[in-house]
């Protein structure tokens, strides 16, 4: 079967060696070095102790010192599976998520004619670059001189001039033979649409080649003399040869650097590429007139595992590093992320290298940020979050973005990392100004205890024991439901743990929104161990929970944790009403309203008692496999309308 020109590059290009030949061998991580694409094991096709075979996971080729086998992936595939040419390259496309094109029998004609294309291509190449020498080509030199770029720099990058003429290029070509309709395909030429003569695309620009990972002439960027021209940099058009969005400018050379340990960085554009590599920072490239695709992000990270983007400092460059988070987060999987860069305000890469020097440039790099903290940046940047409506807001933005990650563990990761960032955010006070200034320390004299200290105090150890089993029954409701931790967010994270135990689980149920059951599970496990887990489902008053003793039942679970979470704030807000009302008694201020206040304190501290009393019945009932009934469910709305009360706000809408 004959398969179209083209195929097969994208094929190898979209395929990793390494993890198609992980799935035969053991790598030996002494001698491997996997952000090199570099790996060694012992050769599948011999038997041998020694890791001889060798993959170069960037050149997409292997080989074995011992029995001299050699080839790419397809190759591997046909020797491993036992199986044709054609199966191989099913296999790999189907893993590569590529579609097998149908049977072609013109395949043969049209790779002649891509071959033919790249010759047109590479002509084109040598007229661009003779222009340049030329008298006409004055001005550009002096352009480029004045940008920093040497002779040799041109040369090395193949750098041309577009003449200032109608049909300069197109009057070359046919001079040499070239037929008018290959010009055209090659994108090189345009029909006249008053029916006249084709034209140059390119005219009056300097030339910059573009090369695929093959090193052969693709397409052409080119850079307008005339500062009036409606367009700054023009691309080819896309062609038999050229797809934009699936080349990298610089592309062969930044592989064979990055294979040499270089950080690949991607720029913005040409100049900024070839200033990078002329600086010493050769595995840099550029996409090509367009936003970095995914095509593109894939080809990068065959190259690295964690490409730096750096871009712009201006409005314009924090937009295109904004685009590649919302690009990139469906795509990350673990050994592939990305990290930012951004160029002082105003700069790009090529201005900051002719300010500063490659210094300046490294300085940058050694900054880069991970994609987390800009992707915290952008949801956050400007903004003030004074109400529970915009923390809200925040919380439903970051979440859903987090949710498009689809590895679980990364996705755990991110929701850590954001979860402590918003934590910080969430919890800063603002400076307290002191006799010495902003910033300044001055001795200030010991403060009695709050009243907050004190109602920790006027607490008894049975009072303290209780609140202990009202924090187990909630946690391990929700650890039996956790689909409701995030209704329950809010309440969750004020609730002051009584130990270290309660704390952890609480903060691992808070880091595990959106997980499935099983995976919080484990993930609590791994936070406060096996043992404490067991302790807290088998205490007596969590294990006759009905919604523990029903896991899953997300009403019942739902009743339960706002009913305890409900008498858990009241008996506290009564605590601290009464050390309030002593710290009152102790100074000037008390009156009969004080008297009267702990009064109401003591007799709301009776009731909570008395609830108390009827929760050990209703525990006991439900032990007996009586299900919670609406009587209940009315007393937790109940207790939520007068919480709400004490608090000054409105009734909430009961669930």
């Amino acid at each position: 079967m004959s398969l179209p020109p083209g195929f097969l590059d994208e094929l190898r290009t979209r395929t990793s060696l390494s993890q198609v030949v992980g799935r035969k061998v053991m790598w030996d991580t002494h001698k491997s070095n996997q952000g090199k694409g570099d790996m060694w094991a012992p050769c599948p096709f011999h038997q041998e102790k020694s890791a001889s075979f060798h993959v170069d996971d960037r050149k997409g080729f292997y080989y074995c010192f011992g029995c001299h086998a050699k080839g790419d992936a397809i190759s591997f595939v046909r020797e491993t599976e036992n199986v044709e040419f054609m199966e191989a390259i099913k296999i790999l496309a189907a893993e590569a998520g590529m579609p097998v094109p149908e049977r072609d029998p013109q395949a043969q004609v049209k790779a002649d004619r891509r071959t033919q294309l790249v010759e047109v291509m590479e002509m084109a190449v040598a007229f661009y670059r003779l222009q340049l020498k030329t008298g006409a080509g004055g001005a550009a030199r002096a352009y480029l001189d004045k940008r920093g770029l040497s002779e040799a720099t041109r040369e090395k990058f193949g750098i041309g001039l577009a003449p200032d003429g109608w049909q300069a290029l197109w009057e070359h070509l046919r001079g040499k033979g070239v037929a008018e309709e290959l010009i055209m395909a090659a994108g090189l030429g345009k029909a006249s649409s008053k029916g006249g003569k084709p034209y140059d695309v390119f005219r009056n620009r300097i030339m910059f080649p573009i090369r695929d990972a093959r090193d052969r002439c693709i397409a052409f960027g080119g850079r307008a003399m005339d500062p009036s021209d409606t367009a700054k940099y023009l691309n080819s058009p896309e062609t038999e040869l050229f797809d934009k969005g699936r080349n990298l400018y610089n592309h062969g050379p930044a592989r064979a650097a990055a294979g040499k340990g270089q950080p690949l960085i991607v720029a913005e554009g040409y100049m900024d590429v070839i200033a990078l590599v002329e600086a010493g920072f050769g595995a840099a490239v550029a996409p090509l007139g367009t936003a970095v695709t995914e095509m593109q992000l894939q080809l990068l990270w065959r190259i690295s595992q964690e490409p730096v983007v750096a871009l712009d400092g201006d409005t314009a460059g924090v937009r295109a590093a904004y685009r590649v988070i919302d690009l990139a987060l469906p795509l990350l999987e673990s050994g592939k992320s990305l990290r930012f860069a951004l160029m002082p305000e105003g700069k790009d890469p090529d201005d900051l290298i002719r300010a500063e020097g490659a210094g300046g440039v490294r300085k940058v790099l050694d900054a880069a940020i991970p994609m987390v903290r800009l992707l915290w940046q952008r949801e956050t940047e400007g903004k003030v979050f004074d109400s529970p409506e915009r923390k809200a807001a925040l919380d439903k933005v970051l979440r859903e973005r987090i949710m498009q990650i689809k590895d679980p563990s990364l996705r755990s990761h991110y929701g850590e990392d954001i979860k402590q960032l918003r934590w910080g955010l969430f919890r800063q006070r603002p400076a307290k100004r002191t006799s010495g200034g902003w910033g300044k320390t001055a001795w200030n004299a010991p403060k009695p205890p709050s009243a907050s200290a004190k109602a920790s105090l006027l607490v008894s150890a049975g009072e303290q024991a209780q609140e202990q089993l009202r924090e187990a029954v909630i946690l391990a409701a929700l650890l039996s439901t956790p689909q409701l931790v995030d209704e329950f967010e809010p309440q969750l994270e004020l609730m002051p743990c009584s130990d270290a135990v309660h704390r952890d689980l609480r903060d691992c149920l808070l880091r595990s929104l959106g997980q499935a059951p099983a995976e919080v599970r484990r993930l609590a496990e791994a936070a406060i161990g096996g043992q404490a887990l067991e302790t807290l489902y088998s205490a007596r008053h969590v294990a006759i929970t009905p919604c523990v003793r029903n896991p899953g039942n997300a009403d019942l679970a739902r009743m339960t944790v706002a009913e305890e979470l409900a008498k858990l704030e009241a008996h506290r807000r009564q605590t601290l009403g009464i050390a309030e009302g002593v710290e009152d008694l102790q100074g000037d201020l008390a009156d009969e309203s004080v008297t009267w206040r702990l009064g109401q304190a003591a007799e709301a501290r009776s009731s909570a008692q008395r609830a108390q009393q009827e929760d050990s019945a209703d525990y006991v009932t439900a032990a007996n496999g009586v299900q919670l009934d609406a009587e209940e469910l009315q007393r937790s709305r109940t207790l939520f309308e007068s919480l709400d009360a004490t608090r000054g706000g409105k009734p909430r809408k009961s669930h």
